[in-house]
Parts: C-alpha cells; structure tokens; sequence
C-alpha cells in the first residue's frame, strides 16, 4: 500500500512562528493534523536577526505540532519574506538541437535553469523563477508547451530575489533546529494558494498579505503571477505608534489594537473610553476609542498607499491588466475591524477578506481557518504538491515512549504494560504514589525508562529530549530540573517577604 503524504509549513514571521502538520483526505481537502506556535523571538520586519532566539522559538513551534499531532517532524517547507525581496521581468530561450522531437520537460528545465544563472547583484540570490508565458518559434501566448513542435522556445520570467545571508541564515535556523529544509516559498505565493481561487486569479486579483512586520503584494492575472513586493510595514509599527500615541506599554497597545482597535474613525463617539491598569500601583490610565483608531487609521493609510502604488507600478490603470477581481486581505492585519472599507475607500477596488477554509477539511477547527494562518495553510500546501513525507507517525518510530502518558499522569498498574523492561523492576512504580503532584512524577516517570531499558530503548525514548537541549545527557536534566523547582520556591520565598 502507498503512504499517504504527509506535508509540513513553517511560517517564521515577525510576531508568531507557526509549524503545521497536514496531509489530503479523501475528497483532496487539507486535513490539519497538528499546529504549533510561539512567539517570535529574534525576527524584525521578515527577517532573523538573532539566530539563537529564532532557533529556540522555532523548536518551540515544532515541539507543540509534534504533541498535537503524534508524529515525529523530519523537514519542512518554509515561507521568505522581507524588505530585501525583489522582483524582476526577464525573458530568454533556448535553441532546440532537434525541432523534430515534441517539447519535454528537460526543454522547460533546460530553460529555467539558464535564467538561474542570470548575474545578480552583489550578495543577492534567486529564490523563485517563475515562467508566464511562451513563445514557440514567434508564435506568442502559449501558456502550456508541453507536446509541441519547435526550434525556438522563448519564455517571459518572474524572478524573485532574495538577499544572499538572509536566506542562508533562515537554513541555519531550521538546520540547527534538528530539521530539514525541503523547500523554500515566498509568503505571498504561499498565501495566494491557500486563499484565492483560480476564477480570481485568471479575472486579476492583488493579495494583500499584512503581516506582523511586512506587507506582503502578489498580482495575478490570466492565471499567472504579474508582480510580488514585499512592504516593509506592518502591525507591529501601528502597535508601536499606539503605544507611543497613548504612552503605553507595548503589551498593553496590541491588546488595544486586538480589542479595540478600528481603522476607520468616524465610527466611535467621543465619550467612549477605555481604561488601562497603571504600572505599579499608579493610576489607571483612561483612552479615548476615537483617538486610538485616529491612530490607526494614520498608519494604515500609509501602508494601503504603498501597497497601492506598487499595484499602480504594475500597470493596474491599463484597460489589459484590469484587476476585476479586485483586492483581497489576509494576514493577521487584515482582522483589524473596518479595513476593508478603508482599502475600498481608497483603492476604489472590490475588496474582501481571504480566509483559508476554501481548501481546509470540515474537521479542522476555526481557529485554524483564519486569515492569520493563510501562509501557514499555503506552505503545507505548497509541499503537499512535492509528494513529501515530511512527518512520521510517532506510534511507529517509538511506540514506548508514545504509550507512556498514560502511566505518568493515570494509574501505576498501566505501567508495566507499556514497557517490558521496567517490568521486572517494581520499586520504579513507589516514587510516583508518594508524590502526588503532576510536575516531579513527571521527572520521576523518565528515570525507570532510562535505568531498566536496553541501549537502543533508551535512544528511542529520549530522542526529542536529546534534540532541544544538544549534548546534555537525560540525567544531568533531570537534577537541574530539581534544582530549577527548588530554586524558584526560593525566589516566590523572597519576593513574597520583599
């Protein structure tokens, strides 16, 4: 019997890193089957600029999809964005030896592995080439030149570039992570498979991707992708003007945003307030809803206008690259209330929120289909198409250690059953009745597995522990947690007699 496919997306944004698991049902919908995220700790405006934090958050990330999941991550397919992408138009060809023999394959690689050879400027690196259309001998807009005759096959490019050390460092990242790269996907493209339809694509769309700390462009039309850009604003700067707008915390103004906040302000009256909690013991600080979303709104205008002057780049006011599909939001920005009055305000382009349950199973949870996770959904997607088997079952590379959660937080006779070994050792099971608490029989339910097990158990068992904390042995671990726990009695001690 084939195995199913089993796909992985990392989404390393600015504010959140998202790892999923997912594979296609029967009906060819996306069948989530685990999702993990963390804060994002060491990525400004798309890019890694502190590589150890992003290591720790993404193994984070990874650790929570495995759990939710049951299986074991191996490679993943990861999202670029960044104010160093650019795009460029390019067309070449190629002269066939034999006219003769129909257009393969081999023609098209032959064809795309040329413009990969295209000199780019210093420290710059090609991440996608993307062919639109062909021509065959002169004859033009051929979309599909697979089976046809020819000598001359000539192709229009759009190329993605990308900065050289960027790039490499998002590898590191997921190397020293205890993963594989698979693949890489700029975000927009990513986006755009998980919420536009191909009608909207071939009638012309722009997606607007507004992410924690970019502003993602991808233009489509006739079905091909026309134009990518990467803006380098996004929540994150309207939570910095909110919080010095209302001499905030930066907790405090994302909470605002979230809860309160509004891009049009013409909706709030001028008596509706908020109150925030002072800071140690202060005074509660009281915030107007109208200025809050006058805040907003500045910001918002701002990027809206950048994003639509590279729409305007394109050629949008061309009777021939009309976008009648119009405009449509996704990303976590795109949550924010009445932003897409504001965008039609300005554009004066049909606009709608892009959700990615179009292409979700009717299982996965609501959480999963919102705007904020449409990269996350484009990536697995994206490696579904490369047939990958990106995650293993657990239950099949260690079916000891997966059995295990039963014995430390239910009953002690399950125990036994779950590994022969520590069968044969009954004081391994008398820690546990005398501590009751979930944290130390935690600690204590490692020890019998390591003490009783053969060599090869004791791999299988401890591998993701092993994996997060490099060359440490289990032991060591498991005293430092003692001492961890012990110690931070010690500080609630001291800071409750402070």
């Amino acid at each position: 019997m084939e195995r199913e496919s089993i796909a992985v997306g990392l989404d390393i944004g600015t504010t959140k890193i998202v790892a999923m698991i997912g594979k296609k049902n029967e009906y060819g919908k996306l069948e989530i089957l685990g999702i993990g995220k963390s804060k994002s700790l060491g990525v400004a405006r798309g890019v890694v600029n502190n590589i150890t934090q992003t290591i720790q958050s993404i193994q984070q990330a990874i650790q929570e999809a495995e759990s939710n999941s049951g299986y074991r991550i191996n490679d993943v397919v990861v999202g670029i964005a960044g104010q160093h992408i650019r795009s460029i138009q390019h067309s070449d060809y190629i002269s066939r030896t034999n006219p003769d023999e129909v257009i393969g394959d081999a023609d098209i690689d032959l064809l795309i592995n040329q413009v990969h050879k295209l000199a780019m400027l210093p420290g710059e690196e090609i991440i996608h080439v993307l062919p639109q259309e062909f021509k065959i001998d002169g004859q033009g807009e051929i979309k599909e030149p697979i089976g046809m005759y020819g000598g001359r096959l000539e192709a229009s490019f759009h190329v993605v570039v990308g900065q050289a050390s960027s790039i490499r460092n998002v590898g590191r990242c997921i190397k020293s992570s205890g993963l594989d790269l698979s693949g890489l996907t700029l975000e927009p493209l990513a986006s755009a498979d998980a919420v536009l339809s191909q009608e909207e694509k071939e009638a012309g769309v722009a997606l607007i991707d507004i992410g924690g700390g970019t502003t993602d462009l991808a233009i489509f039309k006739d079905g091909i992708i026309r134009h990518t850009a990467v803006i380098p604003f996004g929540g994150n700067v309207i939570t910095d003007d909110i919080k010095e707008g209302c001499s905030i915390i930066e907790k405090q103004a994302e909470l605002l945003k979230v809860k309160f906040g509004s891009a049009w302000p013409g909706e709030n009256k001028d008596n509706e307030i908020v109150s925030i909690p002072g800071l140690r013991g202060r005074e509660p600080k009281e915030i107007s809803l109208k200025n809050l979303s006058k805040i907003i709104h500045a910001r918002v205008v701002e990027i809206v206008e950048q994003v639509f002057a590279e729409i305007k780049a394109y050629g949008h006011e061309d009777p021939r690259k009309k976008l009648i599909a119009g405009i449509v939001l996704t990303g976590g920005g795109a949550e924010l209330k009445h932003i897409k009055q504001l965008v039609e305000y300005i554009t004066g382009m049909d606009t709608r929120i892009g959700y990615p349950n179009e292409h979700l199973a009717g299982k996965s949870g609501e959480e999963i289909s919102s705007p904020l996770y449409a990269t996350a959904v484009g990536l697995v997607m994206n490696s579904l198409r490369n047939n990958t088997l990106s995650a293993t079952p657990l239950v099949e590379l260690q079916k000891p250690m997966y059995q295990q959660p039963p014995v430390v937080r239910y009953q002690q006779p399950v125990q036994p059953v779950v590994n022969a070994a520590t069968a044969s050792k009954p004081v391994t099971t008398q820690p546990q009745a005398a501590v009751p608490q979930p944290e130390p029989v935690a600690v204590t339910a490692q020890e019998p597995v390591l003490e009783t097990a053969s060599a090869t158990a004791t791999a299988t068992a401890t591998r993701p522990m092993v994996e997060n904390v490099m060359e440490e042995s289990t032991e060591k671990k498991v005293k430092r947690s003692f001492f961890d726990k012990y110690i931070d009695k010690i500080k609630d001690f001291l800071d409750n007699a402070e």
